[in-house]
């Protein structure tokens, strides 16, 4: 459990380098008052809390307060070595002693503002620190009755704080408060108790009233859930992002797809491609017999053709469409002739020109062999 103690800054002085420095008392013996609801009791209006000597000045205890921080006013969390660099503006030094019923303490504060804010009048400290509730009622030397009694006491920071009131933390039962109402003497019980200073809030379009470090531990919520939702939404405009860019590339492959699908034909429309480029490779040889058509497509070999029988000059800066008219010219022109078109049969015959040829050497074989077997023919006759 959590607790805080006020006392009041006293005695300053400044060191040649403009800190501040002070000996000031601290946590007390006896008992203390506390509103039910901080210490995990919200049935019980007071709850008074017994601060026994052989615990407020145990050996562990006192020498828990040694170089610990000192913050302004008190953080939402425990002062650790994830937020000391945040929230501490001094240290406590290691002269710590007995003083009464108190415990005194030499501190240093090392922070402009926290300085200027102790020149302007901010001058309670209170005292964070961890112990032990027990619920043991009982009755002090002294004669007074109390409810429980702290234990095994240790200081975790010491703020500065307008009002020495910041109360205390509580994790027993559904009433614990970070940092709640501090406790105060049976004299002015009844005055300060009922009488907490609230901040208002608007939560989630409703108003709520809280302390001070409830206000913080609320605002800091806020802040950490827009965080929260700011991540969540650049994560969200990514993730839409990426999914566009998927979509794009996936739309791509299948336009290369409906591409590839166009060019593919179909058999009959391949018969009449090979037929086309038959065709003109044949006219092609019988206009340019040295023209090589191998390898070549349609618009380079009517380029050829051209140049082989106009030279370079006739195509000379000409576009692909001139080209094909003047090969067009050329196979018109060795088409004329009158009667029969020689031009169109050997196209139409230059394909068969192979078999031809057969036919002619198996005449001549057929011949040759005759003349060598015509002795023996002669005789009989």
């Amino acid at each position: 459990m959590r607790f805080i103690d006020a006392s009041t800054i006293a005695g300053t002085r400044r060191t040649a380098d403009g800190y501040l420095v002070a000996d000031v008392r601290t946590a007390r013996t006896g008992i203390q008052l506390y509103a039910g609801r901080e210490v995990g009791k919200p049935e019980m209006q007071v709850v008074k809390v017994y601060r026994p000597e052989d615990e407020v000045f145990d050996k562990a205890s006192l020498g828990s307060y040694a170089h610990k921080p000192v913050t302004n006013d008190h953080p939402v969390e425990a002062v650790t070595p994830d937020n000391w660099k945040a929230v501490s503006v001094g240290q406590i030094g290691d002269e710590v002693a007995r003083d009464g019923e108190f415990v005194r303490i030499p501190l240093i504060v090392m922070d402009a503002a926290a300085i200027k804010a102790i020149d302007d009048g901010k001058r309670e400290l209170s005292a964070g620190y961890t112990c032990d509730l027990a619920w043991e009622a009982g009755t002090t030397p002294e004669g007074e009755k109390y409810d429980a009694i702290q234990k095994d006491i240790r200081i975790n920071h010491v703020a500065i704080v307008q009002r020495g009131r910041a109360g205390s933390e509580a994790r027993i039962g559904d009433g614990a408060g970070k940092w709640g109402v501090s406790p105060v003497n049976t004299q002015i019980a009844d005055e300060r108790i009922p009488k907490m200073d609230l901040r208002k809030l608007l939560v989630d379009g409703l108003t709520v009233e809280t302390t001070d470090q409830g206000a913080q531990a609320i605002i800091k919520l806020q802040k950490d859930l827009e965080s929260s939702a700011a991540k969540f939404a650049d994560a969200e405009k990514a993730h839409q992002t990426a999914l566009a860019a998927k979509d794009a590339e996936l739309a791509k492959k299948d336009a290369e797809i409906d591409a590839l699908k166009g060019k593919i034909l179909s058999d009959a429309d391949l018969d009449k491609r090979v037929q086309a480029r038959a065709g003109l490779v044949a006219k092609a040889n019988v206009l340019a017999k040295d023209v090589k058509t191998e390898g070549l497509s349609d618009a380079a070999i009517r380029k050829a053709v051209v140049v082989a029988k106009l030279g370079d000059a006739a195509i000379a800066d000409k576009s692909e469409a001139y080209i094909d008219a003047r090969f067009d010219m050329l196979v018109e022109d060795a088409s004329k002739g009158g009667g029969a078109d020689p031009f169109r049969v050997a196209v139409q015959q230059g394909l068969s020109q192979v078999s031809d040829a057969s036919a002619s050497v198996t005449a001549h074989k057929a011949m040759v062999t005759d003349l060598e077997s015509a002795w023996q023919t002669k005789g009989a006759k």
